[in-house]
């Protein structure tokens, strides 16, 4: 059984009022997707996808991760999610864990503890809220909406029959807003 990450990175950020985009602000020296990817990297998934679309992220994507356009990034973050569930069905992956880039403060060990739990579906709590990184099994993907801008969610509201709940140290703090760089960093 082969594990991978998909971390998603699209979003237009259209809520953060810095000068540049959300994932390449600096949060504590570094931008802030930067602090996902070596998470991730720490976490030793089979492999890593980070879908992409607003913003080009080529030059901060570690090397052996592979980037996923999604081009109808606009249409929602199902779409998103749908690019990088197309891309590890395609490599044969039974398993996937979905985070999201700009949650710079959860660590490797929430990343890796909801990839290593049993159930078809695994959601990381912090201090009892349900937040990124989820996982889900191969036989669960097709529950995952395809249009519109909700994501897991969706599926953990509707399927909470197949959900699991893992406790994760960190924060899942995610920056939207320049307040929230201000706040975190």
């Amino acid at each position: 059984m082969t594990t991978a990450a998909i971390v998603l990175a699209a979003g237009a950020g259209s809520r953060f009022e810095g000068a540049d985009h959300k994932l390449r602000a600096a949060f504590r020296g570094r931008p802030v997707c930067s602090w996902v990817f070596d998470a991730v990297a720490t976490a030793n998934f089979n492999h890593v996808y980070v879908v992409t679309g607003a913003v080009a992220l080529d030059d901060l994507v570690p090397e052996g991760f592979e980037i996923v356009s999604a081009d109808d990034w606009a249409s929602g973050q199902a779409h998103t999610i749908q690019a990088g569930l197309r891309r590890a069905d395609a490599d044969g992956h039974d398993v996937v864990v979905i985070g999201l880039a700009d949650q710079p403060l959860v660590p490797a060990s929430a990343w890796r503890t909801v990839g290593a739990s049993a159930g078809p579906i695994v959601v990381a709590t912090f201090d009892g809220d349900r937040r990124p990184p989820v996982k889900f099994d191969r036989s669960v993907w097709p529950l995952l909406p395809t249009t519109g801008d909700e994501g897991a969610r969706v599926v953990l509201r509707r399927h909470g029959d197949l959900v699991s709940e893992v406790a994760c140290s960190g924060n899942p703090a995610d920056i939207d807003t320049q307040k929230d760089l201000d706040q975190w960093s």
